[in-house]
């Protein structure tokens, strides 16, 4: 594709973005706008990194060449719009190590044995314990550029005897992380367990699941978890459906449900976020938006619980839950892509 091509693109992208955002609501409603932002948004979120740096290069030449005014203003803020302004990758990085340092100050403050809810079995160094390991894995991972799987037995760990040390050790793992992974070419080759083989796949696995766990930690001291940003939420729901298919413990399940042509749909409130769930033909196909079929089932609430339901911290009966339609697939869904 030429550049003059790519550029006319991006500068008629832009345009239309801008457009869109500024129309008076009686000439464009309002949640088609929204979506319509939002499915494009998704879109260029999954680009890689360089890509997505040319893009911002492109959509802020387009703005400069446009007369001073209101509308050269709005094309400016396009790339901002979409996340494109600035280095996504290392504010990840930054994200993941702020949420292991939030986790580890909840477990240093509550005590090592405290019973984690649900979990039995587990405590909060036991919790604290698992975080570390996957920060010290996916170091090892993105540090090495390993192009197989690498189990995290066999990752040296060196977690102290004493489990009051665990968060101090959490830390240190997590710092050790943040500063490999965001040294790393986001775009460079590496072996993942989900969707994307590159190293820009770990600083977001890690701080989506730091972020899961650390809802666990809050809920096993303080009966509730603390405020979830919706936006990290909604990734962490986009990171989740993309991998889902990868993971066996999830995508064999899903291939026996039997629901062939049910559609199920996630909204979220706070973000005005649609995942629409199609089952069929051994799995799942999802996107974002509510286009297409009628849902067979449907249930809303915020970002960080319907995060939370797909990970089976909430259960689908919590008041926070609006249902609609077959309830029977929900629960059919939440019960095969258990982890």
């Amino acid at each position: 594709m030429s550049e003059a091509l790519l550029s006319a693109l991006a500068e008629a992208l832009a345009g239309l973005v801008t457009e869109v955002e500024a129309a008076d609501d009686e000439v464009l409603d309002p949640d088609t706008a929204v979506k319509w932002l939002e499915s494009t948004g998704h879109a260029l979120a999954g680009l890689a990194a360089a890509d997505r740096r040319t893009l911002d290069g492109l959509f802020r030449a387009a703005a400069l060449r446009a007369p001073e005014g209101p509308r050269r203003d709005g094309l400016l803020r396009v790339s901002e719009g979409f996340g494109l302004a600035g280095d996504t990758h290392a504010a990840d990085c930054g994200a993941a190590l702020d949420h292991a340092r939030r986790l580890a100050a909840v477990v240093r403050d509550a005590g090592p044995a405290t019973p984690v809810p649900g979990r039995p079995d587990r405590t909060l160094a036991d919790l604290a314990r698992h975080v570390g390991t996957v920060h010290r894995w996916a170091e090892h991972l993105v540090r090495t550029r390993a192009t197989t799987r690498v189990l995290a037995q066999d990752v040296p760990l060196d977690p102290p005897a004493d489990p009051a040390a665990y968060p101090d050790w959490l830390v240190a793992g997590a710092e050790r992380f943040a500063a490999t992974a965001r040294d790393a070419d986001p775009d460079a080759p590496v072996w993942s367990p989900g969707a994307d083989p590159h190293v820009r796949h770990y600083p977001r696995q890690v701080l989506f699941e730091t972020l899961v766990h650390l809802a666990d930690a809050e809920l096993a001291v303080h009966g509730k978890t603390g405020p979830l940003d919706p936006g990290t939420a909604a990734a962490a729901v986009d990171h989740f459906l993309t991998d889902a298919p990868y993971i066996p413990r999830i995508a064999e399940p899903v291939s026996r449900l039997g629901r062939d042509g049910a559609v199920l749909r996630l909204t979220a409130r706070d973000t005005r976020a649609v995942w629409t769930l199609t089952f069929g033909g051994g799995g799942f196909t999802w996107t974002r938006g509510s286009g297409g079929a009628e849902p067979t089932a449907a249930v809303e609430a915020d970002a960080g619980e319907l995060l939370l339901l797909l990970h089976r911290r909430y259960g689908a009966d919590e008041p926070c839950f609006a249902h609609t339609g077959d309830r029977g697939l929900l629960d059919d869904w939440l019960a095969a892509a258990a982890l």
